[in-house]
């Protein structure tokens, strides 16, 4: 049996892997060359969850298991907070974009 991924639900599939991207190359790269707050544990750990969590919601979506929604409600969640995060700390605008952008989309897979 197949799935049918909608227009609504590729996009989500992009948002996540453009997110999942640039939170693990922000923190991988810039947050490790910044040091400082941007290295500190529970930031740089909520980025790494925040990449994975986008990783995995579109594997989800991709292979069509009806889980996807619960994921997506996570994955919003995990964004919001990464973006809030980043937003605080500051100088990192494209995670924080990123971020919003997953966050949105995740919330709309999940309703």
């Amino acid at each position: 049996m197949t799935h049918h991924l909608n227009a609504e639900m590729k996009a989500c599939i992009d948002e996540c892997l453009s997110c999942y991207a640039t939170c693990l190359s922000t923190a991988t790269g810039h947050c490790l060359e910044m040091g400082g707050e941007h290295t500190q544990k529970e930031h740089f750990t909520l980025m790494l969850a925040c990449a994975e969590i986008c990783r995995t919601s579109a594997h989800f979506m991709l292979i069509g298991s009806p889980h996807h929604k619960h994921v997506c409600r996570e994955c919003a969640e995990i964004c919001s907070e990464c973006a809030d995060d980043c937003e605080r700390i500051g100088d990192m605008q494209e995670c924080v974009d990123a971020c919003r952008r997953c966050a949105e989309s995740c919330r709309r897979m999940a309703a």
